[in-house]
């Protein structure tokens, strides 16, 4: 089957930019922000039609997931949907809007907390200023039977920038708990049955130790190995 050229104008901006990708790529080979910039000169967000292809099954790594990579290169590892198809192109269900009773049930089901740094709705970040603003979004993830799906999580402002491409493991996490002694697993369980983590005094003193500057740490180190000695 022939595939329309990617400079067809008549075609949207995401289905040339697949195109471009087949056609002056090739699966496997590495691309620049710039090239792709240079191809589609009329196109202001032309990097944002890129991204959007990974939301129809197209592998595109960047230097996060491949160290090979600069900061400016990326690369074309699998072709998706053929989005220069009628109909290939729908919205993908996990951009589909979330209504305001979702949303609610979300938040009240999460606690009303950022799952990613606990801060609660209202609360002020450590600035002492900036209040904590929280989000519904979709998170990837992977579930233990090896599939993938996206499922509804609530996140700060803070948290959700530049997490769309973030996964959760799912078997990851259950081999670790599988990893735990049985007295670290209990009070796993008990954390989990809060939704908090309980900080004992120990984790509390490293905290506040790490926080102090440099010279003060110096004088904490010394007299904790003072006592030592």
């Amino acid at each position: 089957m022939t595939l329309p050229s990617w400079q067809d104008k008549g075609l949207g901006g995401m289905a040339r930019t697949a195109l471009w990708l087949l056609q002056e790529v090739g699966v496997g080979e590495r691309f620049t922000k710039v090239a792709l910039r240079e191809a589609f000169p009329e196109a202001a967000q032309i990097d944002r039609r890129l991204r959007a292809l990974r939301d129809y099954g197209w592998k595109i790594d960047t230097s996060r997931d491949d160290p090979t990579l600069t900061q400016q290169e990326q690369r074309f590892v699998a072709a998706g949907a053929e989005v220069w198809i009628p109909g290939q192109a729908k919205t993908p269900k996990h951009k589909a809007s979330i209504t305001a009773a979702q949303r609610a049930k979300i938040l009240a089901a999460d606690n009303y907390l950022c799952r990613g740094c606990g801060i609660g709705v209202g609360e002020v970040y450590e600035d002492g200023v900036t209040p904590a603003v929280l989000n519904v979004a979709r998170r990837k993830v992977l579930l233990a039977d090896g599939s993938m799906e996206y499922q509804p999580v609530t996140e700060c402002k803070a948290c959700g920038a530049g997490s769309g491409e973030r996964v959760a493991d799912v078997p990851k996490v259950v081999a670790q708990v599988n990893a735990l002694a049985p007295m670290e697993r209990q009070v796993l369980a008990q954390w989990i049955a809060d939704d908090r983590r309980t900080l004992g005094p120990l984790e509390k003193v490293w905290g506040a130790y790490r926080n102090l500057p440099e010279a003060s740490r110096k004088a904490v180190a010394e007299l904790v190995a003072g006592e030592d000695g």
